[in-house]
């Protein structure tokens, strides 16, 4: 039976995941000035990062249930955070170009 502290545990790991995907994947979309290259390093990068994280969280940590599969493990603690993190950033975030930056920040000018 899982306890409210494994699901606290559980929940901790969602969020730092999410947080991680959606920091990512902004720091890619302001560096990168490609169309496609902060797609391609969001999927290649960030998946190995949050694994790591899970990895770290539940293992080093012992945060989290037994979740009984790798599959479901994968799916709830990786795949799931990388999609609410990149709507994230994508969704409600503005687009990098939209933001002012004071001139000292700004390149190019």
């Amino acid at each position: 039976m899982v306890t409210a502290v494994e699901i606290v545990g559980l929940l901790v790991i969602l969020l730092v995941n999410g947080g991680i995907t959606a920091l990512l994947t902004r720091f890619f979309r302001v560096r990168l000035d490609t169309e496609w290259g902060p797609v391609v390093y969001v999927v290649l990068i960030v998946p190995v990062v949050l694994v790591l994280s899970v990895l770290v969280l539940s293992g080093l940590l012992g945060l989290g249930p037994n979740l009984g599969s790798a599959g479901l493990v994968v799916g709830l603690t990786v795949v799931l955070p990388m999609a609410l993190g990149v709507v994230f950033d994508y969704f409600w975030m503005p687009a990098p170009d939209d933001v002012d930056l004071p001139a000292e920040y700004r390149t190019g000018d």
